[in-house]
């Protein structure tokens, strides 16, 4: 079956080289547990790039778009752990974007997530133009696609609490048995030129899954 929930938290940042390890470390071992479980949280999944930036991507699913501003998460988000604060003033280029999933098509998950970011400029022909190319179904080692709708307001920084530059973009994720058939999808389905007049393509990449986290895993 597609996504079952109903909104997603992706967050990517770089951290230096000399902090990696504390921060995946923390990230495997603190991280990703404690958002799992907050009440309406789903699971969760990291990825490293394979050809992208920033390096490291994380989706947060939640059974209902409120969970991300609901009194559980702002809670959690007003009570880090010292390892928490401490990693998170290493992150570099982050982007934060809380979204509701608007489109999602196929059936599981790939070991690898082909990734564009969009920049609307008319949602609703940007919409429905991206109805037509989200859909696995033709597209041979392609697993499902989906699209994430960025709330503005809510994907903000988490220190300064201020909206970031392009906090409005959406995201279109497609679910890949392997890198060929991610970029091939992505090469196939996002022609700039057909998105001309709804929307830009800011970025694309390609990441490899490191492991995921389920509520029921805790």
């Amino acid at each position: 079956m597609p996504i079952a929930a109903k909104g997603m938290l992706l967050t990517s940042m770089d951290v230096d080289a000399a902090d990696e390890a504390d921060f995946n470390r923390w990230y495997d071992r603190e991280h990703i547990a404690e958002r799992v479980a907050i009440d309406g949280f789903v699971e969760a999944r990291r990825y490293v790039a394979h050809a992208s930036s920033p390096k490291y991507l994380s989706l947060y699913s939640t059974a209902t778009f409120e969970a991300l501003d609901s009194p559980a998460y702002r809670a959690a988000l007003a009570n880090q752990t010292d390892w928490s604060k401490q990693n998170i003033a290493r992150f570099r280029n982050m982007i934060r974007a809380v979204a509701r999933i608007t489109m999602s098509k196929g059936q599981g998950r790939g070991a690898v997530l082909g990734i564009l970011r969009l920049r609307p400029l008319d949602a609703d022909k940007l919409r429905s133009t991206l109805a037509l190319r989200l859909d696995p179904e033709m597209l041979d080692g392609c697993i499902s696609m989906h699209l994430l709708e960025s709330d503005p307001t809510l994907s903000k920084s988490l220190t300064d609490d201020r909206p970031r530059p392009g906090a409005g973009d959406w995201f279109a994720l497609i679910d890949a048995t392997d890198v060929t058939a991610a970029a091939c999808a992505m090469a196939l389905r996002f022609d700039s030129q057909e998105l001309v007049g709804a929307g830009l393509i800011v970025s694309s990449g390609i990441y490899r899954l490191m492991w995921d986290l389920t509520k029921s895993d805790l």
